[in-house]
């Protein structure tokens, strides 16, 4: 009998995909919005992008060196987390910021909780918070062709209106990585047909987001204003590249529904009801934190659990 049974231990069900094959077709997908900021903002873009890249490997591999734990530079996750860090910084920044924030990115938020797949919240979004926080004045300072001016978001949150086209190709100011939304789209295409990532978190976000917007915005059932807010900010980029974490987010498809109506009240109340024309990033965060209640609450019970015996 022995001989016709092989008893391991879980998971049972593998895949020959690896973190590493993961995390590159990410990169390949972040490559139209990353081309498209350097092609908008520059040199400057090229080098906070190298910059803060650059520092969440070293940080990782310092880290791990010192602390005598395995390299994992390899899995080429510290590279997403840097990655997506820069293309949520304005391309002004001072290099010594995206330094900071890697730094705190790979060790306060990833690697002091265990590595990857231990961190409770995206370590790129937390960065950036962090940096919003502390550094507020330099992180809202936005240039684009030699001029300082407000995003779309800021400029539509003061009553004035945008032309949606220029926001949807992306001739607009705001951080490196958000304002083309056919490169954030076209990046979220090959991750869907790549099997990367799901749309059931980003479809519930985008959506509550949507009804959201044309129900409590200031411009109520406004569909060109409701577009231009799709296309504005880090939404896009958000939903589909930062919501859909593997580590972060539900694991059952119940908890992600929840997950993306969350997201999107969220995002809807911070941009249409708080101080800043923004609120991706803080739903986000907000949102990881909350994921192990949504999982409590959605998770199946396991087929052959013993029931709670009535007390006599």
């Amino acid at each position: 009998m022995n001989k016709l049974l092989n008893v391991s231990a879980s998971p049972h069900v593998r895949d020959k995909t690896t973190t590493s094959d993961i995390m590159r077709d990410v990169i390949i997908a972040l490559l139209p919005a990353t081309v498209f900021g350097i092609y908008n903002f520059h040199f400057d873009a090229a080098l906070v992008i190298a910059v803060t890249v650059i520092t969440c490997v070293l940080s990782e591999y310092l880290f791990e060196y010192f602390m005598k734990k395995p390299i994992t530079v390899k899995d080429l996750s510290a590279v997403v987390t840097g990655l997506i860090l820069a293309l949520n910084l304005p391309a002004s920044v001072p290099l010594w910021l995206p330094v900071i924030g890697g730094i705190f990115a790979i060790i306060v938020v990833k690697q002091l909780y265990g590595g990857l797949g231990q961190n409770f919240m995206n370590p790129a979004l937390a960065a950036r918070c962090f940096l919003l926080i502390s550094f507020t004045g330099r992180m809202t300072n936005f240039v684009y062709d030699g001029m300082t001016s407000a995003t779309p978001l800021a400029i539509m949150k003061n009553g004035g209106s945008y032309d949606l086209l220029s926001m949807f190709i992306g001739n607009i100011n705001g951080t490196i990585g958000e304002t083309s939304a056919i490169a954030l789209l076209l990046g979220a295409a090959y991750l869907l047909l790549r099997h990367v990532i799901k749309l059931t978190i980003p479809m519930t976000y985008l959506i509550t987001f949507a009804v959201f917007t044309l129900v409590f915005s200031p411009r109520q059932f406004d569909l060109y204003y409701l577009g231009c807010q799709l296309c504005g900010g880090g939404l896009i980029f958000g939903a589909f590249f930062m919501a859909t974490d593997y580590v972060t987010s539900p694991i059952t498809t119940k908890g992600q529904i929840i997950f993306g109506i969350i997201l999107g009240i969220l995002t809807g109340l911070f941009r249409f009801f708080g101080s800043s024309a923004e609120g991706v990033s803080y739903a986000i965060i907000i949102s990881n934190l909350l994921v192990p209640l949504i999982e409590r609450y959605t998770l199946p019970t396991p087929f052959g659990k013993e029931g709670v015996k009535n007390e006599q």
